[in-house]
């Protein structure tokens, strides 16, 4: 009896994940990619560090510990810290900026993000891609990049290898637009505030739109900046949205299988603080010396925890269903960025 009656506390003990040689791993990469990204200004911290994760998981001496003692930390990361970067996030964006756009551009941007959630979504169900990856992908393209895809995530609770490889083809796509949107600035006709407004509204990661319209000058990253940011305002509403659709599914087959659990909440915790985040960025009482910190540790959190979602990237998994993963993010980037052409040029022209 006695042996019988320690069993459950051994249990306990050995069920109990160990992060903390996932978080430590996950610090290097952090590191790892402030240092690239210092040499290389041009190139985004949190980019670096999505490929960072996925060499890691490939490399003969690194893979061992990614994919096991690391793994528990490494996935904490991806899915806490994340929260906690989103949070920051809302600090970026003021009710004052959404006025100064303007009510023309606010509906060119909301246009953008729904043509493009929309039909990225259909496109990547129509290709039969696997899991959460179609409405992944889709929130990634037309919100704000690996940012979007962990908040939508987190509402739809989607399995590590979907939000890895949704992470994965965004980023990449990503980082292709800031060598290949400056080219097309001239060809195209756009004149600097009009470039700014489209890299702002088609690409992205923040951190990739900065690098993308400042080869154009101030004029363009003033412009880009502010498009960018009133998308990631509409984080909070789609995720909330999500949230909804995934109660309505799946509480009748929660409430069958486990009769006491609670209901999915509406909105998830961490996009009501980002939205007081916003609000108190909204009431001008905050320094700059505040939010340049929470700038900082925004990048930070945000890194590491897409250093842990590259990490769990398979590429052997991935070629499986590269071709139309790969299709679906060139039709994705088609969409967003001449639905975001054609409504800078029926804005500003």
């Amino acid at each position: 009896m006695a042996l019988l009656k320690e069993r459950p506390a051994r249990t306990t003990r050995t069920a109990r994940p160990l992060t903390l040689p996932g978080l430590a791993l996950a610090t290097l990469g952090v590191a790892a990619a402030w240092s690239v990204h210092r040499l290389l200004p041009g190139v985004p911290m949190l980019t670096v560090a999505v490929v960072l994760g996925i060499v890691a998981a490939h490399l003969p001496r690194v893979r061992g510990a990614v994919r096991g003692a690391g793994r528990p930390g490494l996935s904490y990361a991806g899915k806490r810290l994340m929260r906690l970067g989103i949070v920051l996030l809302g600090l970026k964006l003021g009710l004052d900026d959404i006025r100064g756009l303007g009510w023309a551009s606010v509906t060119m941007v909301l246009g953008v993000v729904i043509a493009t959630l929309l039909g990225t979504w259909w496109l990547g169900r129509r290709m039969g891609l696997p899991g959460d990856q179609p409405l992944l992908i889709a929130t990634g393209y037309a919100i704000c990049g690996a940012s979007a895809i962990g908040a939508v995530s987190e509402a739809t609770d989607s399995d590590e290898r979907d939000v890895a490889t949704s992470v994965a083809l965004v980023t990449l796509c990503g980082t292709l637009a800031i060598a290949v949107l400056p080219l097309l600035q001239g060809p195209l006709g756009l004149d600097d505030a009009q470039f700014g407004r489209w890299a702002g509204a088609s690409v992205h990661d923040v951190g990739q739109v900065v690098a993308t319209a400042q080869t154009a000058g101030p004029t363009a990253l003033g412009e880009a900046v502010l498009v960018k940011l009133m998308r990631v305002a509409l984080l909070a509403p789609l995720v909330a949205a999500v949230a909804l659709s995934v109660r309505h599914r799946r509480q009748a087959a929660r409430t069958a299988t486990a009769p006491g659990r609670a209901r999915v909440p509406l909105v998830p915790l961490f996009v009501v603080g980002f939205l007081a985040m916003v609000a108190l960025r909204s009431t001008g009482l905050l320094p700059a010396v505040a939010l340049d910190a929470a700038h900082t540790a925004q990048e930070l959190l945000l890194a590491a925890a897409l250093f842990g979602l590259g990490s769990a990237v398979d590429l052997p998994s991935l070629v499986r269903t590269g071709g139309r993963v790969a299709a679906l993010g060139l039709c994705a980037w088609a969409v967003v960025a001449g639905v975001s052409y054609g409504g800078v040029l029926l804005v500003t022209g």
